[in-house]
């Protein structure tokens, strides 16, 4: 059988708007229905004053509705897979909505009405966040046109997002109202009436409860006094009209009607489709013949499909990239990496460039949070085959001063802030250290070798999610190559003076959030100590490391903190001012560059130091196993470029060649 989850949040009091009456309560009874008579798997509710969200790791996540707790909500539980494909995932919102520019918006608690694209939350974001979870069936639930104490039509709730069921409280050009007398809105009451019908007349599919809300709303309206308010349903595609919301409601004919949907997405070689139609067929009923022939003609197409050659393995000629960073010519070979030239006259798909509201957090130099500050960003997303995508920020050009400013400790020759400015061009990098997903679905596109062959899995910890690790910087490099032909971009590692640029994000103390750390912004060792843990079972903690000793687990006058002991999923803690994650801790990043023994002797034009006779690479961001002033954006350490070194702590993120773009 499948499993049902749900998010229910429900907003009375607003700071800069007028309150509501029943919101909470309506999103409290869907709650309680959901997790008592439905039998979900687990709900999440949203509400002032309720109880705090246990998280997967660290501390617990805040309920109270408002921006900040929403959206860390969406991006921390939402980042790794947990749910299967035919499984659903419910979200529940009642309060005020907002359309703006034909893109509709959420609004929290603390919204600010006149800035909306910054402080709501884009419909379409919540929808990205939850098809994360690994199931496709994502089901909206808007009582979202509720404007300045009315429901009013132009709220959210409009928006057609493709293979999203929406269920809106209203139609274009009307209100929706609360009823005073049954303590819910009009829509809440009737959707919890259509959910609990049992037997012939139960609403188990999309089609059955947006007929009988088209009827019972408009009637409790009129019987307590008010206007016409028509709910209306979206479902793309078509097909999921018979798509069915409560199994254990469902009617025969029901199955039947989703078995004709399959039949006709194979017929038109919708395999994808007529796969997640068959898996939910079987998980109504697990015996049905039809079903499990159909998931299994189905997935023979698919392979079938998958065998033809893709438009890479046709290409002949090996070109070596020659240009990186500020331009500088490396003899073939030198510069340890390959990507793509010219391709025989193919050229890649121009990116759509979107935008992006990102919370910046920071703390004072004892680790107290300060005023947040929304910054929004650019970048493209690169799609990786069928199940994986890569986000890459798109960050312009400019001078910064690199390097540790005077007094910064521990104060290492070797990161001292340089003589000059370093000057970077304009560039695109991942928002987050590659994953394990990504690493593997490279190596599905392209298991052709470049120049070595890599390990599927060489990963201490294991989780699709969870960055790659125990790479060395040879396996980094035909990580990118492969990537590069897979897409006709130009990827590669980041030079230093990239990396460190990309760190800062405009900031110019020891990390990006700040003079200090603390283990809610990060994943360091905050416990005291150089270094934590083991390595490949050998124990490697220390206070010293690279002579000097750090026997604190705070970073000078910020608080100590935790050790998880493990990497975490690659979007778990906030971003900086560019969108990128995590570039403090969870695993140190590989940089083009061979080590120099300060800063000084790198290209002024953000070009990648190349020297003959050493294999030293760098290596910039700590890890989870290093204090917290190993993880400083001016932070340096390097390691051999064959070696992977320590068990579970080191991996990267690639940067994209713009060319103009």
């Amino acid at each position: 059988m499948s499993e049902n989850w749900a998010i229910c949040v429900g907003i009375n009091r607003y700071d800069n708007i007028k309150p509501l009456a029943y919101a909470r309560q309506d999103a409290e009874a869907i709650a309680d229905f959901f997790s008592k008579a439905a039998g979900f798997k687990g709900v999440y509710s949203f509400a002032e004053d309720a109880p705090p969200i246990a998280a997967d790791f660290g501390q617990s996540l805040q309920s109270s509705p408002t921006f900040i707790n929403l959206r860390r909500f969406l991006r921390v539980r939402f980042e790794e897979r947990f749910l299967q494909p035919s499984d659903n995932i419910w979200f529940f919102f009642a309060g005020h909505g907002k359309r703006v520019r034909e893109q509709d918006y959420l609004l929290p608690l603390d919204v600010d009405p006149g800035n909306v694209e910054e402080t709501g939350i884009p419909v379409r974001y919540v929808v990205e966040r939850l098809r994360r979870s690994g199931a496709e069936n994502v089901i909206l639930l808007l009582d979202a046109c509720r404007n300045e104490g009315s429901r009013d039509g132009q709220g959210a709730g409009l928006q057609k997002i493709k293979g999203t069921v929406t269920l809106s409280s209203c139609s274009a050009a009307e209100f929706s109202y609360e009823i005073e007398e049954l303590s819910h809105g009009a829509f809440t009451y009737g959707l919890l009436e259509a959910l609990q019908i049992q037997g012939k007349s139960s609403c188990a599919t999309v089609e059955r409860l947006d007929n009988y809300l088209q009827t019972r709303v408009p009637e409790i309206c009129r019987l307590y006094g008010k206007p016409v308010q028509t709910p209306c349903t979206f479902a793309e595609p078509l097909s999921k009209r018979n798509f069915i919301l409560l199994p254990a409601a469902a009617r025969a004919e029901d199955i039947a009607a989703l078995k004709i949907d399959a039949f006709q997405a194979e017929t038109i070689d919708d395999f994808l489709l007529a796969e997640q139609l068959w898996w939910r067929i079987l998980a109504v009923d697990p015996a049905d013949m039809d079903a499990r022939a159909g998931i299994k003609r189905v997935g023979e197409a698919l392979r079938d499909r998958g065998k033809k050659n893709p438009w890479w393995q046709t290409i002949t000629r090996r070109q070596v990239l020659t240009s990186a960073g500020g331009g500088l010519a490396m003899a073939g070979g030198i510069a340890g990496w390959r990507a793509w030239n010219a391709m025989g006259g193919l050229r890649p798909k121009a990116f759509e460039r979107l935008t992006e509201f990102v919370i910046v957090e920071t703390v004072d130099a004892r680790g107290d949070p300060q005023p947040i500050a929304r910054r929004k960003i650019s970048y493209f997303v690169e799609q990786i085959g069928q199940n994986a995508r890569m986000e890459l920020s798109l960050l312009p050009g400019g001078d910064f001063p690199m390097g540790s400013a005077i007094g910064e400790f521990p104060n290492k020759m070797s990161e001292r802030l340089r003589a000059s400015p370093m000057r970077v061009r304009p560039f695109a990098i991942s928002r987050t250290a590659v994953s394990q997903k990504q690493w593997l679905a490279v190596q599905d596109l392209h298991p052709e070798i470049v120049d070595r062959a890599i390990s599927t899995d060489p990963s201490s910890f294991k989780g699709d999610n969870l960055p790659v690790e125990t790479v060395s910087w040879q396996d980094a490099t035909e990580f990118c190559s492969r990537l590069s032909a897979i897409t006709g971009r130009l990827y590669r590692l980041p030079t230093e003076a990239e990396w460190e640029y990309a760190c800062r994000a405009g900031s110019t103390t020891a990390f990006h959030f700040g003079p200090t750390l603390t283990d809610s912004l990060a994943n360091y060792c905050g416990t005291g100590g150089a270094v934590c843990g083991t390595s490949f079972t050998r124990e490697v903690s220390s206070l010293d490391y690279d002579g000097v000793k750090y026997p604190d687990g705070g970073y000078e006058n910020g608080p100590s903190g935790g050790f998880l002991g493990k990497t975490t999923p690659v979007r778990s803690y906030p971003p900086n001012a560019f969108g990128l994650f995590q570039m403090h801790g969870n695993v140190w990043e590989h940089c083009l560059d061979n080590w120099a023994p300060d800063l000084d002797r790198l290209p002024d034009d953000g070009g990648a130091f190349e020297v003959g006779g050493t294999d030293l690479r760098v290596l910039r961001g700590g890890a989870w196993s290093h204090n917290p002033a190993l993880c400083r954006s001016a932070s340096r350490d390097r390691m051999a470029e064959a070696t992977s070194g320590w068990e579970g702590r080191v991996g990267f993120r690639p940067v994209c060649e713009l060319n103009g773009e």
